[in-house]
């Protein structure tokens, strides 16, 4: 099933599906295919960036509670705050210091909800959930990530590409574009 087409629908979506692989996770001490990470770390992550990212645009959500306390209130309290922005401030003009002038509801759909959709992969594999990517919207983010990789990887944010075949499945693609084997899981014991 195809993910909503506007960016508020998208994000609730996209959040509600990181939000059951948060509430339905039991080890927050495991491994995580970033490395150095642990799922906790995928949580925080998504909760301590964009809230800066927002504030650099002059839009300050609401601080919530504390990752290392509670991820899944923490999170809850998160995707709910951004959601409150798409659908109340998402016609607004955005301007970002470094990623310029949007639509607030782009950046956030852009910059944002693509990253939650990525790490959901990230957390679910650190977790043992399973998990089915939207194969559309994988596709979308690889194009339009594989047209500024240069940009991508001299930003230190994503790690090198892992080689995964052409014709592999496209989730495996962009995971591999963003710098995970597709084949990872945690290690035994």
């Amino acid at each position: 099933m195809a993910l909503p087409e506007t960016p508020a629908a998208r994000h609730r979506e996209v959040a509600a599906t990181f939000g059951a692989l948060v509430r339905e996770a039991d080890d927050w001490q495991a491994p995580a295919p970033v490395d150095g990470w642990v799922a906790r770390d995928v949580v925080d992550h998504l909760v301590e960036w964009f809230p800066a990212f927002l504030s650099a645009g002059g839009v300050v959500l609401p601080a919530g509670p504390s990752v290392a306390e509670d991820p899944a209130a923490a999170w809850d309290h998160h995707a709910a705050a951004v959601q409150v922005v798409l659908e109340e401030r998402g016609e607004e003009s955005f301007t970002h210091p470094y990623a310029g002038t949007h639509r607030l509801a782009d950046a956030v759909d852009r910059f944002y909800t693509a990253d939650v959709f990525m790490h959901s992969w990230d957390l679910a594999r650190a977790t043992g959930q399973d998990l089915v990517l939207d194969e559309d919207f994988a596709a979308t983010l690889l194009g339009g990530l594989e047209q500024m990789e240069e940009v991508l990887r001299t930003s230190g944010q994503y790690g090198a590409p892992v080689p995964v075949a052409p014709d592999a499945p496209v989730v495996d693609r962009l995971v591999g574009f963003i710098g995970r084997d597709p084949a990872w899981s945690p290690p035994a014991g």
